[in-house]
């Protein structure tokens, strides 16, 4: 189990003061003792606790795409990562982890929202777009994986547990 949490404002900058990010991510801790990753845009932040599973040494969340401009966090499991990522490798993209997580974000390049029918497994993940300024977040149609989310004015919220986007 790991928890993922996050915040886009469409309109101005992120303040961090008054979105009280450190007791977002703190009320996961129990979702991923592990590991904590986090990335900061102007108007983006996305966190990760992490349960150590898979690829134990390089699995650190969040995960860019060869030219940094995307990432993603990521809870749960891609069963057929491995044949993902061989159709990936035949259209040029490159991996530097064993991690399932990273087929993600050159799925969504490749595929866009259409990546989804290609995943197996349970998971809950967001993908930032640094040059397009676009998040996308999705879940297995099942799910299994918990992915809460509420959008008030021009903020979007996200997160593995409720209690995370009340903060």
């Amino acid at each position: 189990m790991c928890g993922i949490s996050g915040i886009l404002n469409t309109n101005n900058r992120l303040d961090l003061e008054k979105y009280s990010i450190p007791n977002e991510t703190r009320v996961l801790n129990h979702r991923g003792p592990d590991d904590f990753g986090h990335f900061l845009d102007s108007n983006v932040y996305l966190a990760h606790r992490r349960l150590s599973i898979i690829d134990l040494s390089t699995g650190k969340q969040p995960i860019f795409n060869e030219d940094g401009m995307k990432c993603v966090i990521f809870n749960g499991e891609i069963y057929n990562f491995m044949d993902i990522r061989g159709d990936l490798r035949a259209k040029g993209h490159h991996f530097t982890t064993k991690t399932d997580i990273e087929v993600i974000v050159p799925a969504y390049e490749e595929w866009g929202k259409a990546c989804l029918e290609k995943l197996r497994g349970m998971f809950a993940f967001a993908v930032w777009d640094s040059k397009d300024r676009r998040l996308f977040i999705a879940r297995e149609r099942l799910g299994i994986k918990p992915l809460f989310y509420a959008l008030i004015g021009d903020t979007s919220y996200f997160a593995s547990e409720m209690k995370a986007m009340l903060q």
